[in-house]
């Protein structure tokens, strides 16, 4: 069936697919904090996170040919394979052979907060999930630590940033 498409097409494509993955997570991320409250979506959101964040690792290492344990040059070309690294305007801000710093420089969730009006959402608990989830799926060696990430006080030219350490 994809043969019929042009290149162009299938990225579009590939592109739609990640937004509508992303507003399906918003969306039942609204209706479980409209049932409940705020609270218990935030904690509902790092169960599901913990267990997705390894999925699509494992997904990404099998697809590209990453081995296990390639520690911070696997970690970096997997991360620009992530559903977010189609949507978000992300970079790798330094890389060495025992450290990497991940920088999430818009976020569609955080932007979309603020054309609404609405404050910050505090992502970083379901992000220190994701990420440190997502790290060890690709190198148990790797420890990951926040740098920046709403609700943390302060102005940043970025909405959240990541460290990522090789661990001998």
């Amino acid at each position: 069936m994809l043969e019929q498409y042009t290149r162009e097409e299938l990225e579009g494509m590939l592109h739609d697919a990640a937004l509508n993955w992303l507003a399906h997570d918003g969306l039942w991320f609204l209706a479980v904090e409209e049932k409940f409250d705020q609270e218990t979506a935030i904690d509902l959101d790092g169960v599901a996170w913990e267990a997705f964040t390894v999925i699509e690792a494992k997904r990404i290492m099998k697809r590209h040919g990453i081995e296990p344990g390639g520690g911070i040059p696997a970690l970096a070309k997997a991360l620009s394979c992530r559903m977010y690294a189609l949507i978000n305007d992300s970079e790798i801000v330094e890389q060495s052979e025992s450290r990497l710093v991940y920088r999430m420089n818009r976020c569609r969730v955080q932007d979309a907060r603020k054309r609404k009006g609405l404050p910050d959402f505090p992502c970083k608990p379901v992000g220190l999930i994701e990420y440190s989830g997502f790290a060890r799926a690709i190198d148990p060696r790797i420890e990951t630590s926040c740098l920046g990430c709403p609700p943390d006080p302060g102005e940043r030219d970025f909405a959240c940033a990541w460290e990522f350490t090789l661990k001998p």
